[in-house]
Parts: structure tokens; C-alpha cells; sequence
């Protein structure tokens, strides 16, 4: 059973930055592909952001090119998202999710990913 747990959300004015992180149990994290989602209220779950099993290989919804950054550190089995520049239209809980050995790192739908988080909520102000 994998484990992951978000960390790092929350209140902050727009044009301000948050980092994420997801931290995962287990030691196969560096097996496999990871991303970052988010909900919006009344929305349906929507990709951020991906990153390949080394770190090498990354993935960006359109909306957040150029303002995040996905990367991780498999030797603390931890990934993390940069948050830059924030946006109230940015305003979601963000959940990391593993992605399925079956999928490269440009899936974006989440029946691509089998282990989720439990989310964090971020909060941008205008």
C-alpha cells in the first residue's frame, strides 16, 4: 500500500508563490511517474503537472507553463511543485497522485494515476 501525503498549502496574494510537496511511503517511489492535480469547487479534477521517474521528462497544463515547476528528490521519495506568479483562477485543492506504469509522463487524465493524496488546499487572493 503507498501512502502520499501533501503538505504546503495555503492562503497567499496573488502574484505570491507556494511550494507543494508529496511525500510517499514505500520505497518504489523512483519506479514510478508522479503528478500534481487540483479541484476548483464545483469543478471536475484537472492535470497540473507531471514528472517522469528520474525527473528528466515533465508535463504542463497550458494554464501553468512558465509558473510552476514539478520536480523531485527520489533519495527523500518526495516530490514537489513550485508555485510562481499565483493567480486567483489557480484557487483549488491540489492532490499528487501516482502514475501507472502503463502511461507516459503526457497522461493527464486521472484514470492514468492509481495512488492519490488527500489533497491541500491553495488559496490565492486578489
Amino acid at each position: 500500500q503507498v501512502q502520499l501525503v501533501e503538505s504546503g498549502g495555503g492562503l497567499v496574494q496573488a502574484g505570491g508563490s507556494l511550494r507543494l510537496s508529496c511525500v510517499a511511503s514505500g520505497r518504489t517511489f523512483s519506479n514510478y511517474g508522479m503528478g500534481w492535480f487540483r479541484q476548483a469547487p464545483g469543478k471536475e479534477r484537472e492535470f497540473v503537472a507531471s514528472i517522469g521517474r528520474s525527473g528528466g521528462s515533465t508535463y504542463y497544463q497550458d494554464s501553468v507553463e512558465g509558473r510552476f515547476t514539478i520536480s523531485r528528490d527520489n533519495a527523500k521519495n518526495t516530490m514537489y511543485l513550485q508555485m510562481n506568479s499565483l493567480k486567483p483562477e489557480d484557487t483549488a485543492v491540489y492532490y499528487c497522485a501516482r502514475r501507472l506504469l502503463a502511461y507516459a509522463v503526457g497522461a493527464y487524465g486521472p484514470n492514468a494515476y492509481d495512488y492519490w493524496g488527500q489533497g491541500t488546499q491553495v488559496t490565492v487572493s486578489s
